[in-house]
Formats: structure tokens, C-alpha cells, sequence
């Protein structure tokens, strides 16, 4: 007789119930049906499965063999059948704040064309390293130095920085910005997630007032209540537009690098480097238009 699930669902569940009584009443069916089941199966094996010696059931040696037999082709049965196995996991994509800027919808948009099968989820988290070394996400955009151990990182650019300054101010009057005209107010500093320190001054001419926020939503509006000054990439503008905010150049600032970084491991998702190839290729075409600061 050919041997079905239903002979290793009924096997197991007079193992773990240990009565045909329970086990039928388990599987919503008759006792003597279950006990020609399980006759089947033995005859099938040639082996006796169960001892019926007891009131109790026990298993022989062999049927303690076939259990562990019986679960596992059982579980690869479920996981075969289940529907959710047939699609692929998505690749979180992590950021802590401006993702790629201008380039971010371009880049959404190419993915969904050319990798349909892969949902890629864009995920902000206010974190030095966007959630990655947490296993919050697969993949990150991160920028400046990432010291975090076990990464891998691959630079995809280098970003100009700009001055981030109250829309109506002196300083938003002028086409172009220095240091010097920043640290003559007090500045933001994420210390979460930012990029900017007082390193990014010399020592002897550094601002004499900071703020201290934890997130970019914080940074901003110390901003835009003529609070502080800040200093980010060329990407910010792009996703961060706000009425009381201006951007200007900031002409003797170094540039930020930016840069995908993923957990090293086997773990790693198999889409990575495909979105490490087309995160270059949507950075060399054009980016959605800036919009207008103050």
C-alpha cells in the first residue's frame, strides 16, 4: 500500500498523546480507523512502531528512530507547501537620514522595475549605523568613517557639505558660507547619527556654543527656530525641505563619503549586490530636482 502524510501524522500523534483514544480524538476520527493506520504503516516499514503491551502506548526502538524521521518529513512537507517560502525575504535597506538623497525615488523606482521579487524596504533609524549591527536591517547608506566591527562597506561616493542655516538670517543672505561664519553661532550637533563634530573645526577657531539633539527631526528644528546652525551633505536638501531652513555651500568643509555597509557573514542577503550595483548606477544619472531653500 502506498504510504501517505496522514500514516506520519497519525504515527506522531499517538506517539505524543500515548493512547489511540487521544490521539483519535486529537485527529477528529475513529479509534479503530486510527489502529488500521497505524497497522498500515508498520506493515509498510515491516518493523512494529508501538508497544501495545500497556495500557499506555510506548514506542520500540525503531519507532523512536522513525519519530525523529517522521518530524522532519513533516516539517519539510509544511515548509514546502507554505506559500510564503515561494517569495523572496525583502532587503531592508537602513539609513539614518537623508538616504540618498535626490537619488532616493529613482533608485525605489529602478528596483521595483528590475527586481520585483525582492521587496526593498527603506527604513530610517536613528542609529550610527541605521540598525545594521542591531539586525534591524540588511543593508545600510551610511556617511563618514564607520568603525562599527564586523561590517563590510563599499563607498559609492563622496558628498559635498553644506550649511544648514535659519531661512531670513544674515547668514541665508550670503551665496556661499565658511566654518568661520558658522562658529560665530551656536551649532547642532547630532550625536547619534551625525557627521559633523568640533573636529571639523581648528582647534583655536572652534564655535563656542553647541547643541546637542538625537535625531535629525530634532536637529532640524533647532534650525528652523533660529536656535543653531548645522552642517550636513548636498543629499539632505533633497528629502528635507522645510520653509524655515536654507542650504548654502559651505566652500572649506571636506566632502562625506558615502558608503553601502552589511553584517560580514553567511548571512548576508543574496540581493545585496545587486542593490550595491544599482545604487551606482542611479548615482550616475540624475537625481530628482532640488527643491527650493530659502
Amino acid at each position: 500500500m502506498t504510504m501517505e502524510l496522514r500514516h506520519l501524522r497519525a504515527f506522531l500523534a499517538i506517539a505524543e498523546e500515548g493512547t489511540i483514544t487521544r490521539a483519535a480524538a486529537r485527529l477528529h476520527t475513529g479509534q479503530p480507523a486510527l489502529s488500521r493506520t497505524l497497522r498500515q504503516l508498520e506493515d509498510h516499514l515491516g518493523v512494529r512502531l508501538v508497544d501495545r503491551s500497556t495500557h499506555h502506548l510506548e514506542l520500540t526502538a525503531a519507532g523512536r528512530t522513525f519519530r525523529d524521521r517522521a518530524v522532519a518529513a513533516l516539517a519539510a512537507v509544511d515548509a514546502a507547501l507554505d506559500p510564503a517560502t515561494l517569495t523572496a525575504p525583502p532587503l531592508r535597506l537602513g539609513h539614518p537620514w537623508p538616504a540618498l538623497g535626490g537619488h532616493t525615488i529613482p533608485l525605489l523606482r529602478r528596483w521595483d522595475r528590475e527586481h520585483p521579487e525582492v521587496p526593498l524596504e527603506l527604513r530610517r533609524i536613528d542609529d550610527r549605523t541605521a540598525g545594521l549591527t542591531r539586525g534591524e536591517v540588511d543593508v545600510a547608506l551610511l556617511r563618514g568613517e564607520v568603525t562599527a566591527p564586523g561590517l563590510v562597506t563599499d563607498p559609492l561616493a563622496a558628498e559635498e557639505r553644506v550649511a544648514v542655516v535659519p531661512a531670513g538670517s544674515e547668514l541665508a543672505a550670503r551665496e556661499v558660507l565658511t566654518l568661520a561664519d558658522l562658529a560665530t553661532r551656536p551649532v547642532v550637533l547630532n550625536t547619534v547619527a551625525g557627521t559633523t563634530t568640533l573636529d571639523l573645526w581648528p582647534a583655536d577657531a572652534r564655535p563656542a556654543t553647541t547643541i546637542e539633539v538625537a535625531n535629525t527631526d530634532e536637529w532640524l528644528t533647532a534650525i528652523a527656530a533660529g536656535r543653531a546652525v548645522g552642517i550636513s551633505t548636498s543629499a539632505t536638501p533633497r528629502l528635507h525641505e522645510h520653509p524655515a531652513i536654507a542650504y548654502r555651500p559651505l566652500a572649506d568643509a571636506p566632502p562625506v563619503p558615502l558608503l553601502l555597509a552589511w553584517r560580514r557573514g553567511a548571512s548576508v542577503h543574496p540581493a545585496v549586490p545587486a542593490l550595491v550595483r544599482l545604487a551606482r548606477e542611479v548615482l550616475a544619472g540624475p537625481a530628482d530636482p532640488a527643491p527650493a531653500s530659502g
